[in-house]
């Protein structure tokens, strides 16, 4: 295990700027999820600390010794990317001792570490399979072993859930994360999808231009977000953001309560924010209603969020009176994007 830093780390490439000063401490042992949209850094912040891409300036540090000029194998790190770039020709044992083997390993200690590599991620009985023999989940398997078996002090991942279908991916996410958690490997990892970093991440680091606009524990950025960018991208649907006398005011969909919703589904007192449905989308478990706040935003549309079996008499084209907790009504600033101080919700526009 090992900490990694980066320290006012930037990589400019021609008229673009991919990477903008981020500073970022990743402590020994933990998951550190790197989450954003396609073109905000985070694969390139990733290849920077791997040492496959060069930095334009600033530092790298693996485990408080600064390897800028190091070449990835130097780096004691190990990295899978979102092809699994297993050799087609060779065999799952041969797949896992290849890195040991370009290492130059003594060929006697070469079968046991692919064993102990195989038996941690289960895949013993595969070891004389080719590739096309496996299916997506075990070709993840043996390419998370095949990193592991060198030993390193960190464990970078590219996107290795990206090309699995949505039930073998959470099988594989709870798979990563046991592993992940048994072995203690400082791992960093890249995705913009929210939900495998919501279930992975001690902490996630939202990125966005370039540069980290968030970094906490996944429901600390998720219940606090520091701007709107960072609400808006994490959550599905996002947080509703409301244009109230000069300030963004946002809430998840969620929390808007419904008629007869008990007290304790909030903290603190509730005012009354009364809610015109328009449309009712049924997805099984719950229910989206579409509409808007008739006394606060008329033309701004939000979305709620209801259990399926709560309130299932309300129907489109009526208004209800809901109930929002003030303390889960967050303020932004609508030039800059950013959190401001709470402040009592204005009255109401209409009676």
């Amino acid at each position: 295990m090992a900490t990694v830093e980066t320290r006012a780390l930037r990589k400019e490439f021609t008229g673009h700027t991919a990477v903008d000063g981020v500073d970022l401490t990743i402590n020994e042992g933990e998951f550190l999820v790197l989450l954003g949209p396609s073109g905000c850094g985070k694969t390139t912040l990733l290849r920077m600390i791997a040492g496959l891409e060069s930095q334009t300036s600033g530092d790298i540090l693996i485990g408080g010794r600064v390897v800028n000029d190091l070449p990835p194998r130097a780096r004691k790190i190990a990295m899978v990317f979102q092809s699994y770039a297993l050799y087609p020709h060779l065999s799952v044992a041969k797949n896992i001792a290849f890195p040991l083997k370009a290492q130059g390993a003594p060929r006697e200690s070469i079968a046991g570490e692919v064993d102990r590599a195989a038996k941690m991620f289960g895949i013993e009985r595969l070891l004389h399979r080719k590739p096309r023999q496996l299916s997506g989940g075990e070709r993840q398997r043996v390419a998370l072993a095949r990193a592991m078996v060198r030993h390193p002090d960190v464990f970078l991942l590219d996107e290795p859930l990206s090309n699995l279908d949505a039930k073998l991916r959470n099988l594989a996410r709870d798979e990563l994360k046991q592993f992940q958690r048994r072995l203690g490997t400082t791992t960093l990892y890249v995705t913009h999808d929210q939900v495998e970093a919501m279930g992975l991440g001690d902490r996630i680091a939202v990125m966005s231009g370039g540069t980290v606009r968030q970094l906490g524990r996944p429901q600390e950025v998720y219940d606090e977000p520091a701007d709107t960018f960072v609400a808006g991208f994490l959550g599905s649907p996002p947080m509703n953001l409301v244009p109230v006398d000069g300030v963004l005011v946002g809430f998840r969909p969620e929390q808007l309560l419904a008629p007869g919703a008990p007290a304790s589904e909030g903290v603190g007192p509730a005012v009354p924010m009364r809610f015109a449905v328009e449309r009712v989308e049924n997805l099984g478990a719950g229910r989206l209603l579409y509409g808007t706040l008739p006394d606060h935003a008329p033309d701004q549309k939000i979305i709620v969020s209801l259990a399926y079996t709560v309130h299932s008499s309300i129907e489109a084209g009526r208004t209800y009176d809901f109930r929002m907790h003030e303390s889960n009504l967050k303020f932004f600033d609508p030039g800059t994007g950013r959190r401001v101080p709470a402040r009592p919700l204005p009255a109401r526009r209409s009676a």
